[in-house]
């Protein structure tokens, strides 16, 4: 995630609208209860809070449960800063939550991720997870770091066997930058004994900007999307692991990583109609997943080359099939066409690929950035969109009726009074009974428990 991107959003009786088109339920399927978090209308107004913090509904609350420069209470140091992707896992103490969070440092960052023996990977480097335990009230109980000595952690995503596999969006080289080792992997994080971090990247599953990636449960394929940042831009890929859902630690067995070809479309861009689907899907060998001399987006594909998109963010499954969005794309930029964010649907079986969902543009408020970034699915429906860009930052709700409602607004100056500026929101997730949904924000880099009456 970076500063530039923001969701399309506008005032509206509920403080809030995007413009979209398309079947927005399709977004829902598979999720574990249809009604959707939310219900068909939201919760009503955000209310201003009083403190200048965080405003939200009538009824909920939130608690920071951890802020950058605080002490970590393991003693490793302070709490780093730039906080971003992140998931929650349950405990096998009752009751309890794992998060774990990813630091989107890269070498100028106010406050690295500190080194810890056996947990860093590259000690000139600056990003790295937090993991923090907290028990069924939300109290922290332990916040320690879960690896160390990485760079521009992003995004990611969690694994079936309850693991975080962390997502660099960089592809510096040893040497460059500052680094002594190359960067642009992606690393399986664990947060207790049982589920050790390893500070050894996952090699096969390729060396570029990454973002976020999604697990196929039925067979354990790992789709990644790329946000490169010029042009021709970012790859979709699937990794085809030697130990398909063999556990942690199993992803270490190597894989192998391809591309998708959407024949006779090299740029996703030129897609304007939601429905329009693609037939016959090809996957293609990347020929050198380590990048050593050319990107992996830039290499040779042979005939038909391959399928690129502008800002590749989030990804995740849904029912029988795979998820991903383009947050936007600018002709001015090197794209073929403009668009303000596309949410696309691979199906395996079918080998199709669906554009479901196209946002914008807003016909009252046209701003440079304002586009969908990462979207997360609630375990009880619905769907959560981080607000993402200059001005004032919100999470927004969507329902699968379609209604569009603000859940939370970020009161937290960070800019100057000619320039004022709000941290954007990241790393949405939601405990595992669903009471309590965790949101970070990145600057200042400050995580939050919110609880209320949750619609399930």
């Amino acid at each position: 995630m970076t500063t530039r991107r923001q969701v399309l959003a506008r005032s509206g009786a509920l403080g809030a609208g995007i413009a979209f088109s398309g079947a927005l339920s399709e977004l829902f399927t598979g999720t574990a209860a249809a009604q959707g978090t939310g219900g068909r209308s939201g919760y009503g107004p955000l209310v201003p809070d009083p403190k200048g913090v965080l405003d939200l509904p009538k009824g909920f609350k939130y608690k920071i449960l951890s802020r950058t420069g605080d002490d970590l209470p393991s003693g490793e140091g302070k709490v780093p800063s730039n906080c971003d992707g992140m998931a929650a896992f349950g405990s096998r103490r009752g009751g309890h939550t794992w998060l774990v969070r990813n630091h989107e440092n890269r070498q100028d960052a106010e406050q690295a991720v500190p080194t810890v023996d056996g947990l860093t990977y590259d000690p000139d480097a600056k990003g790295g997870c937090t993991s923090l335990e907290l028990d069924g009230r939300n109290k922290v109980l332990d916040e320690r770091v879960a690896i160390a000595g990485t760079s521009t952690n992003c995004a990611g995503g969690p694994s079936p066997w309850d693991t975080w596999l962390t997502c660099e969006e960089t592809e510096f080289k040893a040497g460059e930058e500052g680094y002594s080792k190359d960067h642009g992997f992606i690393f399986e994080v664990g947060f207790s004994r049982e589920r050790p971090t390893s500070t050894e990247p996952l090699t096969a599953m390729g060396r570029f900007q990454h973002e976020a990636i999604a697990f196929d449960p039925r067979n354990g394929v790992v789709y990644e999307t790329e946000d490169a940042f010029l042009f021709p831009f970012g790859l979709f890929y699937r990794f085809l692991p030697e130990k398909p859902l063999g556990g942690h630690g199993s992803l270490h067995a190597g894989g192998k990583l391809q591309a998708m070809r959407v024949p006779d479309v090299p740029d996703l861009s030129v897609v304007q109609e939601p429905g329009k689907t693609f037939d016959g899907i090809e996957w293609v060998d990347v020929p050198d997943p380590l990048a050593k001399e050319t990107p992996t987006r830039l290499q040779d594909y042979g005939k038909g080359g391959i399928t690129h998109a502008q800002k590749l963010e989030g990804c995740y499954w849904g029912g029988k099939s795979v998820y991903f969005v383009s947050s936007f794309a600018k002709k001015g930029e090197g794209s073929k066409a403009d668009h303000f964010g596309q949410v696309w649907r691979y199906d395996p079986k079918r080998k199709q690929l669906t554009l479901v969902v196209v946002f914008g543009p807003d016909t009252d408020v046209q701003l440079p950035g304002e586009e969908p970034d990462n979207i997360c699915l609630a375990p009880s429906g619905g769907l959560m969109v981080s607000e993402d860009g200059e001005g004032a930052q919100h999470v927004f709700g969507l329902t699968k009726h379609g209604s569009v409602y603000p859940m939370a607004k970020n009161r937290q100056n960070t800019g100057s009074e000619d320039e004022p500026a709000w941290g954007e929101f990241a790393g949405v997730t939601f405990s595992p009974d669903s009471s309590t949904m965790y949101v970070n924000c990145y600057e200042p880099g400050t995580t939050f428990a919110v609880t209320g009456p949750w619609k399930h």
